[in-house]
């Protein structure tokens, strides 16, 4: 068993809200959020004094205790206002991809069991829609304004009393994403109250941030280390948190030169942009004391070029995944410079970790070893919404999560991630599952039979890869045609980008796909 080499954190039992913002006062006229592209700013106390309000409008909406409210929206500066004012008022954030279909929206919106929906006006249609499709919500509010939709912004007037809801930190969900896991299609991750504050408190040893410091936020709040790493972290500690919609190289060049970023957390393919793209030669960069990559492996030579065109100490990895709330493991950032090349990390405090073998799960390993990698620790999730047998076949009866990625250890405790078990596919980050993809190209009538993997292109990215099975009287069905099928019906990160065409899906006497068969082919 491996643990951590920092002293334990006490578990920290208190809502998020109050987690984050319970020291708003004290940073006062301080900035929180900027907006990169327009420059509009929220001190903290405005942060404090808004969420609070729109807490008040929430409830007197009619938002209760133990409700669950779906937030659909971009990266803005109202994205962390909305978030703590429904945790304030009581209810459980289900956090939705901005780029969801309706149909895809609809599913989380009827498995999450949300009864309230905040959004944005350009995303009001799909809102919309997602809400008829899925039943049981009772009122679409926006953050912005939009014609017969009550409005974020109008509640900051209103004079409705603050809620006070009664609030178990403990077993209180406060965050809802949604993740495959290590299998599987997407499914609600029960993430209480303090296991999200309790993380916060793990990873400030390793990576503390203070007034002063400008994080740039370009990952999306609505998953998990953008919620955590880009929100609740730096507003936590009082850092500036400079927040963009969406990744485009030259609007992300320009907010680090313009507002003096000095921590970047980013994913592969941003540092990848840095290393390479000629638009980087063109911006003052400087300001940059760190960067940190996580959510997909990064190569070595990736990070060395990265680092050294940018001036900066080598690019740290921190590791983790939705059901650890999510970090288990990160570079210190007083540790860039020693660490091996490759390495995610090490273990943050209050963590202990397994690596076991592949073929005797209760076999453990030394030290060099490669096998599974299990956690735990105050932040392993609750558990799976409505799914007690996925969450046992994922966390077995003495804490482990057993998180189906294949790692070693060296001697000084540094953690190595070099292989999946599970399926997952991390296309820039973002979790695809290949049985959702799977399942919507049997749907095609052309189609017989069909398996999904994830193989990497010529940018080293992870990519899902059909194999497909032609039905015998749909000899001439083409790739082209099975691509746009795809696409007209997920989000752009889902889309399947390639296709080889199979006489046969290889599969185990059990029915289980032979996964690593395809891999050969690819």
């Amino acid at each position: 068993m491996f643990r951590s080499e920092y002293a334990d954190v006490p578990p920290v039992r208190l809502p998020i809200h109050e987690a984050v913002l319970g020291h708003a006062a004290r940073f006062g006229d301080r900035p929180a959020l900027v907006d990169g592209t327009d420059g509009t700013t929220l001190t903290y106390a405005q942060v404090d004094r808004f969420h609070r309000r729109i807490a008040a409008g929430l409830a007197d909406a009619g938002v209760r205790e133990g409700d669950v409210l779906a937030l659909h929206s971009p990266n803005t500066i109202a994205f962390p206002t909305a978030f703590y004012a429904a945790t304030r008022a009581g209810a459980s954030v289900t956090t939705v991809h901005p780029l969801a279909t309706p149909e895809e929206f609809a599913k989380q919106l009827g498995d999450s069991g949300a009864r309230w929906i905040v959004t944005v006006s350009p995303l009001l249609g799909t809102a919309r829609r997602a809400a008829e499709l899925a039943g049981g919500i009772r009122e679409i509010f926006v953050c912005d304004s939009a014609s017969g939709h009550r409005s974020l912004t109008d509640m900051l007037a209103g004079t409705a009393p603050e809620p006070h809801p009664v609030i178990d930190p403990t077993e209180d969900v406060a965050a809802l994403p949604y993740s495959s896991g290590t299998t599987g299609v997407p499914k609600g991750v029960m993430l209480t109250h303090r296991q999200i504050a309790t993380n916060l408190a793990q990873l400030e040893p390793a990576a503390p941030m203070a007034p002063g410091e400008r994080i740039l936020a370009v990952l999306p709040f609505f998953h998990i280390y953008g919620l955590t790493a880009l929100m609740n972290a730096p507003l936590r500690q009082g850092a500036t948190v400079v927040v963009l919609p969406r990744f485009d190289l030259e609007t992300f060049l320009a907010a680090i030169q313009n507002h003096r970023i000095t921590g970047l957390y980013v994913a592969p393919p941003i540092v990848l942009a840095l290393a390479k793209h000629p638009a980087v030669a063109h911006y003052d960069l400087s300001s940059l004391r760190y960067v940190i990559s996580a959510a997909a492996p990064l190569d070595a030579a990736l990070a060395r070029a990265c680092s050294a065109r940018l001036g900066l100490p080598p690019i740290g990895q921190a590791y983790g995944m939705t059901e650890l709330s999510p970090g288990t493991h990160v570079v210190p950032l007083d540790r860039l410079h020693d660490a091996p090349a490759g390495t995610v990390g090490r273990l943050i405090a209050g963590t202990e970790m397994r690596i076991v073998s592949l073929d005797d799960p209760d076999k453990d390993l030394a030290a060099g070893e490669p096998g599974e990698i299990l956690i735990r620790g105050p932040q392993v999730m609750k558990g799976y919404l409505g799914r007690p047998d996925a969450t046992a076949a994922l966390i077995d009866a003495d804490g482990w999560l057993h998180t189906g990625d294949v790692g070693h250890v060296d001697a000084d405790g540094w953690l190595f991630v070099v292989d999946r078990v599970k399926e997952l596919i991390k296309y820039k980050g973002f979790q695809v599952a290949p049985a959702e993809l799977e399942a919507l190209l049997l749907t095609h009538p052309g189609i017989a039979d069909a398996a999904v993997i994830g193989a990497y292109n010529d940018d080293g990215n992870e990519v899902p890869h059909a194999f497909v099975v032609r039905r015998p009287t749909t000899e001439d069905l083409t790739e082209n045609e099975i691509l746009l099928y795809v696409a007209e019906r997920v989000a752009p990160y889902k889309r399947v980008r390639a296709i080889t065409f199979i006489d046969t899906v290889p599969r185990a006497a059990s029915g289980k796909i032979l996964r690593r068969e395809l891999r050969e082919h690819t």
